[in-house]
């Protein structure tokens, strides 16, 4: 389908996409907050990255819903969540330590702090959107997610993301997500932000609000 104002068209990622995907993937996440905790060492991030992300990608496509645009400039990793945890989380988290090697500790701990803070309603989980850096800043992330978003709205079906920049967190709340409570990962790590997309009628996890934009600190 092609979003009508970008240009964009966003299609589900097959096989013969992975190589390219993969790339996407560890160019648009090498830089940031999480990247610098998670492996500091900017050589090592790349080879870690590369596996990291070729198992995640791989994850996605067997176990939950991949969009991708025609140029595969984009990517976003769905999750329908309908039950308290993923039957295949263990043989994940095992893979996940085998790709990271010795940075396997903050990866495993990342990935139980966001499954520890996880809301158990039923919804779609965004676990990864990303744009080619050369492209970004053009609409194309939005148009991707705007196109899975426009199918959960026929459903019904609430949405939920971590983010962790915070010029993406504002792009969020354009496409509709509300901030409730962050998680801040140990050992000075970044902080997080848990966003929720909901519908009508739909049960909301506790901490979000049901409107408005970003919760607002008290006037002191």
């Amino acid at each position: 389908m092609t979003d009508i104002s970008t240009g964009v068209t966003v299609r589900q990622a097959t096989r013969g996409d992975t190589e390219g995907l993969i790339s996407v993937l560890a160019k648009a996440f090498f830089d940031g907050p999480v990247a610098d905790w998670l492996v500091p060492d900017p050589t090592d991030r790349r080879t870690v990255y590369q596996r990291y992300f070729e198992l995640a990608l791989n994850h996605g496509l067997d176990k939950g819903h991949v969009d991708t645009t025609a140029d595969l400039s984009a990517v976003a990793i769905w999750y329908p969540r309908t039950d308290p945890e993923p039957k295949s989380a263990l043989e994940y988290s095992a893979a996940m330590e085998a790709a990271t090697g010795v940075y396997a500790p903050k990866f495993t701990l990342l990935d139980a702090m966001f499954e520890a803070f996880h809301p158990s309603e039923p919804h779609h989980y965004l676990a990864y959107v990303a744009v080619n850096p050369e492209q970004q800043n053009r609409g194309i992330g939005a148009a991707l997610l705007s196109h899975h978003h426009r199918q959960l709205d026929a459903l019904g079906m609430p949405a939920y993301l971590e983010a962790s920049n915070l010029r993406n967190r504002e792009l969020y709340v354009r496409l509709g997500y509300r901030a409730g409570p962050p998680m801040i990962l140990p050992t000075t790590g970044p902080t997080i932000w848990r966003m929720w997309r909901g519908q009508p009628n739909a049960a909301r996890p506790a901490g979000f609000p049901e409107s408005g934009l970003l919760p607002r600190r008290s006037a002191r």
